[in-house]
């Protein structure tokens, strides 16, 4: 059986299917498509489906060129349907895997994909799980679902958890030169996979089990969590100490050595950093020990709205303003710079602490053209000199290029800067965490 696949892998005759046509399985599946691979792109949002068959793409990292070539090519069939599993010899899932509000982990997008892969399983086929998890989600709820038909792992199929490294808008590291983690329940399943992201990316990492991957990429993500927390709380400190932060982190970071430069924000965001260290966390709880270098980090990564937010209302006492009735402009509601992607991004959390305080709250976003809350449907306004005049201030939540900074120095009596946007212009009227 795997003899089979290796020979239809590296002749590209292996026909693939990606479950999850988000900002990491549709970058996945363009790149295999791009290779020769005929790839079936599923997802059950119809919207994202339709605007693939017609040639669109609705990720920036992915220009509608590619999408209109392939679809000329027919080597990326996008659909809503599942039926397509029982043709594919290799089955990537990318399937989101958020938190509940309990911050304990939701895999339910992962069992259903895992349901529908059960039933269209046939011998010969390579499984592949990207989705982020907490150690051990790959042997202990994906295998005993796909064994229940009686099929060996290793022998009949393959398993393997090979964990996602996109990052959105990151125009140097893309999936093409990102080493991939790869980690299969057996010598085989490893490196079956190992082969067919080997045509696609330029290095291939591979370890002993889909456990240490899982691990590797929480690790990934909360050593960024741990560090973003420390630099948060080093600004917190600045301030107290009357010190320009980011001059302070410029500083160390002229040290060639023993240093790496993090920079602190209004908060975590995206759909990794935010979420993987609480997987981590219940998986430990589980086992009865307490992760509490995470949980620190956490709970000072969770105050930076707050902090922020209050920030802005000692500005406005400095005007002899109330934060009652003051309008405040958000500028940037996506988690960071230069992308859409709004999934837990601070500014949520502002935007709701701001309202409770009575504020009146507009924002700005080229990447973002509206934006629904849980109290609000809101649509980024017009940025003009004219429009910013009706401002008593402004917080820059997502520090996009396309913004104009100066004019909105010039134009608002106040600016909240928690990503040193402004790190070129002198005024009194900006306030830096």
């Amino acid at each position: 059986m795997h003899q089979t696949l290796e020979n239809k892998i590296a002749k590209r005759s292996a026909n693939i299917a990606v479950i999850g046509l988000g900002y990491v399985g549709l970058p996945l599946a363009v790149g295999l498509a791009q290779q020769g691979f005929k790839v079936f792109g599923i997802d059950t949002d119809p919207k994202k489906v339709q605007k693939l068959q017609a040639g669109l793409s609705y990720i920036p990292d992915i220009p509608h060129s590619s999408i209109k070539k392939l679809k000329l090519q027919r080597n990326f069939l996008p659909g809503t349907n599942f039926q397509p599993l029982s043709k594919a010899d290799c089955i990537i899932i990318c399937v989101p895997t958020p938190l509940r509000k309990s911050h304990d982990p939701d895999i339910s997008y992962i069992v259903a994909a895992a349901t529908h892969v059960r039933k269209h399983l046939r011998r010969g086929q390579l499984i592949v799980l990207e989705s982020t998890s907490y150690p051990g989600t790959t042997e202990e709820v994906l295998l005993p679902q796909l064994t229940q038909a009686g099929l060996k792992v290793g022998k009949d199929f393959f398993l393997v958890f090979s964990p996602e490294r996109i990052d959105p808008g990151n125009k140097k590291f893309q999936l093409h030169n990102t080493p991939k983690i790869v980690g299969g329940c057996t010598p085989h399943c490893t490196k079956l996979a190992s082969l067919l992201y080997g045509t696609i990316v330029g290095k291939v990492h591979t370890v002993n089990d889909p456990k240490t991957a899982e691990m590797a990429k929480l690790l990934e993500n909360t050593f960024r969590a741990v560090n973003i927390g420390l630099v948060n709380e080093i600004a917190i400190i600045c301030h107290h100490l009357q010190l320009n932060t980011w001059e302070v982190l410029q500083a160390a970071a002229t040290k060639p050595f023993g240093y790496m430069p993090f920079y602190p924000g209004p908060g975590l965001g995206g759909h990794c950093i935010p979420v993987d260290p609480h997987y981590l966390s219940w998986k430990l709880r589980t086992v009865n020990y307490r992760t509490r270098f995470i949980e620190l980090a956490t709970e000072v990564n969770q105050s930076m709205p707050n902090y922020v937010v209050q920030m802005l209302v000692r500005g406005l006492n400095q005007q002899r303003k109330a934060i009652l009735g003051a309008k405040i402009l958000m500028l940037g509601v996506a988690y960071k710079k230069n992308v859409s992607d709004t999934r837990e991004s601070p500014a949520y959390e502002i935007y709701q602490q701001l309202k409770n305080l009575g504020a009146k709250v507009d924002y700005h976003d080229p990447f973002v053209p509206s934006w629904k809350t849980e109290i609000a449907s809101l649509k980024s306004i017009t940025f003009t000199q004219r429009s910013l005049k009706k401002y008593d201030a402004g917080i820059i939540v997502a520090d996009h290029d396309k913004v104009d900074y100066r004019s909105l120095v010039a134009a608002l009596p106040l600016l909240v800067d928690t990503r040193n946007a402004t790190r070129n212009i002198r005024s009194k009227k900006i306030f830096k965490i």
